[in-house]
């Protein structure tokens, strides 16, 4: 059968519309952690996937300590961050992204590293 889901919560950062088999799909909309480069993030057990439906949105990635590089994100490309890799993703107040990711993807597999104090 077919299912329908619209984003129930729109503007409120990340949603889970859907999991299935070990994998979620979520729709990311401006909100506060999607706002200032202040800290990036790791997912060591998994790799996650970013799609730009509206709006602009700039992806922010680094191996290790190195320094971070800048991606602007298009429509209609996939932007895949490999697992243990350092990112942040800042979006427009009218961005909206769908995010694809292991269901089990919480704050116990992923790691944060703080670039400016609070």
């Amino acid at each position: 059968m077919l299912e329908i889901k619209d984003n129930p919560k729109k503007g409120s950062g990340f949603d889970t519309l859907h999991q299935f088999d070990g994998w979620k799909v979520a729709f990311v909309t401006y909100a506060e952690q999607y706002g200032e480069l202040k800290a990036v993030k790791r997912h060591t057990q998994t790799d996650e996937v970013f799609v730009l439906i509206k709006g602009r949105a700039t992806l922010y990635t680094a191996d290790g300590d190195e320094q971070l590089v800048k991606t602007t994100l298009e429509k209609e490309k996939l932007y895949v961050v490999q697992k243990n890799t350092w990112h942040h993703l800042q979006v427009s107040d009218d961005a909206l992204l769908m995010v694809v990711e292991n269901s089990d993807t919480t704050k116990d597999n992923t790691q944060t590293k703080q670039l400016i104090k609070k």
